[in-house]
């Protein structure tokens, strides 16, 4: 929380965080093509 209060001081707002918050950080990665 102390991470979002001090973000939220410096101008952020809290709801742009939670809008990207649903997005995977290299969660599901596309299937690799087949070489051949």
């Amino acid at each position: 929380e102390s991470a979002i209060r001090g973000l939220a001081q410096g101008g952020l707002r809290v709801s742009s965080i939670e809008d990207v918050t649903p997005l995977p950080h290299n969660g599901c990665r596309p299937p690799k093509k087949r070489r051949v």
